[in-house]
């Protein structure tokens, strides 16, 4: 479990393919204070250390994640957010992080407000209303690994408010419109649009 608070970055530094899986060499500040079989949070994504050398580690991203994250658009250079899991009775300065990917985004539009920057995230609606993801204002969301307050939100769309701490010490900085991006829902969120799912099926099947 994360928080969504972005310790430090990291820089990938090699890609090499294995059948349908990715190894995937990162170096960062906090490498010598990772232990093989640990998670930490990559963009998001939940990663499992399986190996260190120097100020360089190893994860493997199987089929399943690459698939339902970023994590195959990644090259040699992109800097990573990162976060180590929660240490139990830790602050929850952000919100609840699994560190499962819904679903991947597009990045719409990026405002610089003068103190502030907006960020404008498009994706698959019709897909995300499947599952119960939605977005409300003010809600939080998690994109690439970190958490977020809703401003605006759609079906299919929402955006974020980003103030300099956060961007300029996230990967947020090198961001371009068309940049695909993590998505993890509020896990509140989707329980309880789950559950209205389920509600609704069964006010249906006592109907018929």
């Amino acid at each position: 479990m994360f928080t969504g608070i972005i310790e430090t970055l990291g820089t990938v530094k090699a890609i090499v393919a294995d059948g349908t899986n990715l190894h995937i060499t990162l170096s960062s500040s906090i490498t010598s204070e990772l232990k093989v079989d640990q998670s930490v949070a990559h963009n998001g994504t939940c990663l499992t250390v399986v190996a260190i050398e120097g100020d360089e580690y190893v994860v493997t991203a199987i089929e399943e994640t690459l698939v339902r994250t970023s994590l195959v658009d990644w090259k040699e250079g992109d800097v990573i957010n990162l976060e180590r899991c929660m240490v139990l009775g830790g602050r929850l300065d952000g919100h609840i992080v699994q560190g499962h990917v819904d679903t991947v985004g597009v990045v719409t539009r990026i405002e610089d407000k003068d103190g502030s920057w907006e960020v404008g995230i498009a994706y698959d609606g019709k897909m995300a209303a499947a599952d119960g993801l939605v977005t409300v204002p003010k809600g939080s969301i998690c994109l690439n690994g970190t958490s977020l307050t809703v401003v605006e939100s759609t079906l299919d769309s929402f955006s974020v408010a980003i103030i300099p701490y956060t961007w300029e010490n996230t990967c947020f900085h090198t961001l371009k419109v068309g940049d695909k991006v993590n998505l993890e829902f509020d896990i509140l969120g989707k329980y309880l649009a789950r559950l209205t799912q389920v509600a609704a099926l069964n006010q249906i099947s006592s109907v018929s």
